[in-house]
Formats: structure tokens, C-alpha cells, sequence
């Protein structure tokens, strides 16, 4: 037998009178589990957002487990003992955090104080600016007024800010230990995790695929997260940089915040050049002297986003970006901004387990492919139609 007939004759090893029961079972079993897993999709939010209370913080922890599973690995390959490697992780990480907080935070609490006044400042141009335009002014109130004029309008009370964080902090407070305590026993348990995922198969093959799944969750994940980290400093060393040459108060805690903005991609830029904005509006005394800070960030968001970032992660962390910001709108409709700092992590988390589990060939079942192609066949596959696109 030729090897060019092999391809061929594996296709239509199914195709007889025998086989095409089987294939239909199999295209009905598929097209169940399609219907279950998009029944599911739809159906979760509403599950994790009533139990957020309990999946949050579960989550949270599974994430922080993954990020620093490498970093407790390594200290206790020193010579540190598990239960100590562990401890020592999570201190670091929450000395990083509480670092990168102070730095925001304690700034951030002078210059509120100034609010009121920026507030007032960019009234005074915003009725500027309604001088010179006040013709459009006079035609929208002549319009209202041939519509009848305006209804009675009702004011509802709401809680002010300072009570919604009273309310808000016993919770928050007991979600944080409790996601802090889990993420604590999961690292310090991960290798009697490892030890019984892996050992507890059946076939050696299962062992070796969790194994490689395990390796690449927490390589890439963790990676990422550090490889991004290390590109967010620099853009807040920049941005401080920026703000003391442009004679910003407390540049520290501007770089700070460009920062931590920077993890949550496209809003986080965006909501620190609304930020930029404002408190340049508030501050300056002209439109085009407070539209600068904005200016120079959008600048060092372009380099940083299309020069820098490509540069550094390349082809390994590409994900597509419609993918991303449906992972940031799915799980900030479940969780809000929680949701939305969680939503990378655990779209690198799913995209890594399915390079090693399979992808569902969804555009291709439609077509009558199976739903499920091991992963290794998939490269293979998107190769030979990238070969006959060119031929084409």
C-alpha cells in the first residue's frame, strides 16, 4: 500500500454500512455536549455571581495557587521546608501588595482633599465654554419647550460613599483571609496534589498528559503574570517620570496607579486617561495645558502596547483579543472589578488546559468534523489549511 492512500483510507474506514451508526451516535453525543456546554456559558454567571461569596474568594485562591506554586517550588528546592516555602510566598506577595497600595493609596488621600476645588475649576471652564456656544444652549431649551417642557422630576436617596464602605469593609475583610488561608493550604499542599493527580491514573499516558497540563498551567500563568508585571513597573517608572517633569503633585502615586491599571488590559488605560483628564481639567489653567498629562500617557500606552509588549511576550502569550475582552465582560457581569483583574488569568488558565486537552472544533463540526481533535493532531490540521489557503 502506498503511504499517500493512508490518509485517505483512515477516513473512510468509517464510511461503510457498519460505520455510519457509530458516526452519527457519536455526532448526536457531540452535538449534546455542545448544547450543554453553551446551556452552561449561559447559565453560570447567574451561579457564581449568587455564590460569590463562596466561588470568589475559591477562585481567587486557585489563581494565587498557580502564580505562586513556581515561587514556593523554588525556595523550597534552597533547602526551606514546604510548609515555610509556602508562608514565605504568600508574604512576599502580600508585601507586594501592601507596597503597591501605599503607594496609591496614601498620596491619593491629599489629594482628595483638592477635589472640591478641581471640581469647581473645571466649572468654571465648562461655563467658558457654554458662553461661547450659548446659542446651541437657547435652541435646545426653545425645543424643550415646544415639547411641553419637563416633567417633575424625583430624587431618590441613596447611601453616601462613606456608608457603602462601612458596609462594604466587614465583608471584604473576611473574603480577603479567607482567600488568603486557602490560597495558603493549596500552595503548601500542591505536591501531595501533584503526587495523587498523577499517580492515581490508570494509564501511564494520563500521567504523563496531567503532568505536561500541570507544567504548562503554571508556566505560562505564572510567567505571564511576571513577565507583565515587570513591563507594568516600567510603565509606572515612566509614567512618574512624566508626571514630576510635567510638575504633577505626588508623581509616585500617578506611576503607581498607571501601574496597576495596566494589568486589566484596554480598560485599565482607558479609565487611567479619564483619570488624566479630569484632575489635568481641575488643576490647569488652560484646556490644552490639562489635556497634557492625558497626552503623554496615551503616547506611552501606544509604544508600550504595540512595540514593547509584542517585543517581550511574542507568539507564546498572543491571545486574541476578542477573546479578551469577552473573558473581561463575562466575568466582570459576575464578579465587577474583582471579575475583571481575574478575567486574563483564568482565560490563560482554560486556553493552556485545552492545548493539552483538545480544543472544541466547533466551526469545524458544523461542517461534520469531530467536535473534539486531540491536541496534537490540531497543529497539523491548521498547518494544511494554512497550505491551501496560500495555494489558493
Amino acid at each position: 500500500m502506498n503511504d499517500r492512500d493512508l490518509p485517505h483510507s483512515r477516513h473512510t474506514a468509517g464510511s461503510g454500512p457498519g460505520g455510519r451508526p457509530l458516526r452519527d451516535l457519536r455526532r448526536l453525543l457531540s452535538t449534546l455536549l455542545l448544547m450543554v456546554g453553551v446551556a452552561l456559558f449561559l447559565a453560570l454567571p447567574f451561579v457564581l455571581s449568587l455564590g460569590a461569596v463562596v466561588f470568589l474568594p475559591l477562585v481567587t485562591a486557585i489563581i494565587l495557587t498557580i502564580i505562586l506554586s513556581p515561587l514556593a517550588d523554588w525556595l523550597a528546592r534552597s533547602g526551606m521546608p514546604n510548609i515555610m516555602a509556602s508562608f514565605l510566598a504568600m508574604a512576599i506577595f502580600i508585601a507586594v501588595v501592601v507596597i503597591a497600595l501605599a503607594t496609591v493609596l496614601q498620596p491619593a488621600i491629599v489629594l482628595i482633599d483638592q477635589v472640591p476645588e478641581m471640581i469647581r475649576s473645571i466649572s468654571e471652564t465648562s461655563t467658558a465654554l457654554q458662553a461661547q456656544i450659548g446659542w446651541l444652549h437657547d435652541l435646545n431649551r426653545q425645543l424643550q419647550d415646544l415639547g411641553g417642557g419637563g416633567g417633575t422630576e424625583v430624587v431618590v436617596a441613596s447611601p453616601s460613599m462613606i456608608e457603602r464602605v462601612a458596609l462594604a469593609t466587614p465583608t471584604l475583610f473576611v473574603e480577603t483571609l479567607l482567600t488568603l488561608l486557602m490560597a495558603f493550604f493549596m500552595i503548601e499542599a500542591r505536591v501531595r496534589m501533584r503526587r495523587r493527580l498523577l499517580l492515581d491514573r490508570s494509564e501511564f499516558g494520563g500521567s504523563v498528559k496531567a503532568a505536561r497540563a500541570i507544567r504548562a498551567v503554571q508556566d505560562r500563568v505564572a510567567s505571564y503574570i511576571l513577565t507583565v508585571g515587570l513591563i507594568n513597573l516600567g510603565v509606572g517608572v515612566v509614567a512618574a517620570l512624566g508626571a514630576w517633569a510635567l510638575g504633577m503633585e505626588a508623581p509616585i502615586m500617578w506611576g503607581g496607579l498607571a501601574a496597576l491599571l495596566n494589568f486589566l488590559p484596554y480598560l485599565g488605560p482607558l479609565a487611567m486617561t479619564a483619570i488624566l483628564v479630569l484632575f489635568g481639567l481641575g488643576s490647569a489653567e488652560t484646556i490644552l495645558v490639562g489635556l497634557l498629562p492625558a497626552s503623554a500617557y496615551l503616547t506611552l500606552h501606544a509604544v508600550e502596547a504595540n512595540v514593547v509588549t509584542p517585543a517581550i511576550l511574542g507568539a507564546r502569550f498572543t491571545i486574541n483579543p476578542v477573546l479578551i475582552l469577552i473573558a473581561i465582560s463575562y466575568f466582570t457581569w459576575i464578579w465587577g472589578a474583582f471579575g475583571a483583574l481575574l478575567s486574563v488569568p483564568i482565560l490563560i488558565t482554560l486556553v493552556a488546559l485545552l492545548q493539552h486537552l483538545g480544543r472544541p472544533n466547533v466551526i469545524g463540526f458544523l461542517f461534520g468534523e469531530p467536535l473534539f481533535l486531540p491536541a496534537r493532531e490540531q497543529e497539523p490540521i491548521a498547518q494544511q489549511a494554512v497550505a491551501q489557503q496560500a495555494a489558493i
